[in-house]
């Protein structure tokens, strides 16, 4: 069975000043490093919500417009957890990451796609933690896609919706592959002071 990508790319980049899904960081597109993640995971299709900005795409790589972007992150996970129960009907789940985590790599990706490896096809999730602490990528495995679809609000994408329901949700720890840095202000790009791990940021 597959395991699709999923890359949420759709806001305005408010503190940064633009697009973060138009920014290019040590040479490369925030969108391109994360679309390379997914492909490097063996994820298939790979899909991009996009919204306030629309960057040309890599080859093979479906864009999905969320009109909703301006609401918050959970509209994009919405739309492309819909877009996807109609375009791969033959994957076993999903692997969420975010357009602005260039740190996150396919070796990210494979570690919460595996950590669902084998399960019995029952509702389940997994989420990459740093020193115990959840962010992204998040692994949705198939059954789950309905419920988190009906179920997630507000800016925060399936973070606290996976905090409400763990009985659900494997933790797969991923500090040793690096310190988790999300692009939020222009010190970011910088690698700055300010380029520090958002406590309590996901999906």
């Amino acid at each position: 069975m597959t395991w699709a990508g999923l890359v949420l790319a759709a806001g305005a980049g408010t503190r940064l000043g633009r697009p973060k899904a138009e920014v290019v960081h040590d040479g490369r597109r925030l969108l391109d490093v994360a679309v390379q993640a997914c492909r490097d995971a063996g994820l298939a299709p790979v899909v991009v919500v996009l919204g306030a900005a629309a960057p040309p795409l890599p080859q093979g790589v479906t864009a999905v417009h969320n009109p909703d972007w301006a609401t918050g992150m959970a509209s994009s996970l919405r739309t492309g957890l819909r877009h996807l129960a109609g375009a791969a009907p033959g994957a076993a789940g999903v692997v969420v990451t975010l357009v602005d985590t260039p740190g996150v790599t396919g070796e990210h990706l494979r570690r919460v796609r595996d950590a669902l490896a084998g399960a019995d096809g029952g509702p389940r999730a997994a989420v990459a933690a740093y020193d115990g602490a959840w962010r992204t990528p998040v692994a949705l495995g198939r059954a789950l896609w309905g419920r988190v679809t009906d179920e997630v609000t507000g800016d925060r994408g399936a973070g606290p919706w996976l905090r409400d329901h763990p009985e659900l949700v494997t933790a797969v720890e991923c500090g040793d592959l690096g310190t988790w840095v999300d692009v939020d202000r222009p010190e970011d790009l910088r690698g700055g002071a300010g380029a520090q791990p958002r406590p309590g940021r996901s999906v």
